[in-house]
């Protein structure tokens, strides 16, 4: 029974969750039946006790003394089930009150209640008015309360001016937002996914923003401005303009919305700083500063530990080494646990090397065991460098045979396994070249800065300066 289609769905609520469906059950106007309420008292004491479900004691529950009866026991899991899904529509659709004001306008249109109408209608106008946030849902909202105002001034022909206009006007804004929106979500999972997607009557909603002046609207200019640098990076004025706007309207989103118009940002950022453009290192910061304080980078309380890399990377970078110091001390905890110590360390390594404290970074790399693949990656790169710096070319060469074997060792990692095989293969390259040779010193900065896929380009260019 634990596999039941009820069990799963009836597993996954909260307590007090579950006590709001008890309420729900138990009320006669949502249920009639007594076995319904049998049933929901039973699975909680399973749930409860830490015990599995069982059909036959739920039937002996259901209908003491009787035979158990397969069937019945199958209706009355359906029977329960059913009543859990409607109470879970019934908590999504008053979930928000306000908007719920538009249905109730609507029930009063309907009875021919005028006075009840405009009096609820007006309510639920002021609470949309009031709400902060500005996104596609807000022009739907309004158009849906010009809609209940049509049709109750169409049906009493009390005026010849209808508010036509506006619904037009409030449609068109739903729609361009909502389309700009989806294609920027296409565009965002097509980079990485490689799939095309046809767009059809954007460049009717790309004229509408930009001849019709509307990007003083939040839902209309961040998402124009963000599908112009998802589809050429390399004009970066919209990417600026982007960041400037969500910054000054980070409020008019929700929640869920605006972590995902910071991540656009980030990703793209995050792919400048890999081209190791300088002033991306401060943008990518300050995008996730301003993130952090807005709490968007949690998910169900963790900080992933690739973005914790990524913010003490661009900390670094932009020169801020004590505010990475203090934010890996702060976040650590919000790191997933397996993972916690390691990428602690890791960092603390990091912040060490830049300041050239290399015994103190050998020793953060030493206390963790680097099971996961990327940061290991970053470890033994760190340490290919700290022993090139040392003049400990013995250790470099063992090291870096490790290393290559290490990468080679690793199926699919695509990207990376590029990336650091190049780091590998310069770093070797440079052990072998006199430095007194500019002439293949020249030769070999030339293939470093011709290489495409190559993050530690700025240190071996440095490196090999002659």
């Amino acid at each position: 029974m634990e596999r039941t289609l009820l069990y799963e769905a009836f597993a996954s609520l909260g307590k007090s969750e579950r006590r709001e469906f008890g309420k729900f059950v138990r009320s006669p106007f949502f249920n009639q039946k007594a076995h319904p309420t049998a049933l929901y008292e039973y699975l909680c004491d399973c749930l409860d006790g830490r015990r599995q479900p069982v059909a036959a004691e739920a039937f002996s529950r259901l209908w003491p003394g009787q035979s158990y009866d397969d069937q019945r026991m199958r209706l009355a899991n359906s029977e329960l089930l059913g009543l859990l899904e409607h109470f879970w529509m019934y908590q999504e659709k008053f979930r928000d009150y306000d908007r719920a004001k538009i249905r109730l306008a609507a029930a009063y249109r309907k009875r021919n209640l005028p006075k009840h109408f405009q009096i609820t209608l007006r309510e639920a106008r002021n609470a949309r008015e009031r709400q902060p946030f500005r996104h596609a849902e807000f022009y739907h909202d309004l158009n849906l309360i010009e809609w209940e105002q049509y049709q109750f001034a169409t049906a009493s022909k009390r005026t010849e001016h209808f508010n036509l206009q506006e619904m037009s006007d409030l449609m068109d804004a739903e729609f361009a937002a909502r389309k700009l929106r989806h294609v920027c979500f296409s565009l965002s999972h097509q980079a990485v996914y490689k799939t095309d997607y046809r767009f059809h009557l954007l460049d009717a909603v790309l004229d509408y923003v930009q001849a019709g002046n509307q990007l003083d609207t939040p839902a209309l200019a961040l998402y124009y401005h963000c599908y112009r640098f998802l589809t050429n990076p390399a004009d970066e004025a919209h990417f600026f303009l982007f960041k400037q706007k969500l910054f000054a309207h980070s409020a008019a989103f929700p929640q869920d919305e605006l972590r995902i118009l910071y991540l656009f940002a980030l990703n793209f950022g995050i792919k400048k700083c890999n081209e190791l453009v300088q002033p991306y290192f401060r943008e990518t910061l300050d995008l996730y500063k301003s993130a952090l304080d807005l709490d968007l980078l949690l998910e169900n309380g963790l900080l992933s530990r690739f973005a914790y890399n990524n913010i003490v990377a661009a900390a670094l970078r932009a020169g801020e080494t004590a505010w990475a110091e203090d934010f890996i001390h702060r976040y650590r905890n919000f790191l997933e646990k397996k993972y916690r110590d390691v990428t602690h360390s890791l960092n603390l390594a990091r912040v060490a090397y830049t300041r050239r404290d290399y015994k103190t970074a050998l020793l953060h790399l030493q206390r963790a065991d680097y099971k996961d693949l990327i940061n290991n990656l970053i470890a033994k790169t760190l340490q290919l460098k700290i022993f090139y710096e040392l003049g400990e070319y013995d250790l470099l060469e063992s090291h870096l045979a490790s290393m290559r074997t290490y990468i080679r060792r690793q199926a699919a990692i695509g990207y990376h396994r590029t990336n650091y095989l190049n780091i590998v293969r310069y770093t070797q390259q440079l052990l072998q070249i006199n430095p007194n040779n500019t002439t293949l010193l020249s030769q070999l900065r030339q293939q470093i800065e011709n290489e495409p896929v190559l993050t530690e380009r700025e240190w071996l260019l440095e490196q090999s300066a002659y």
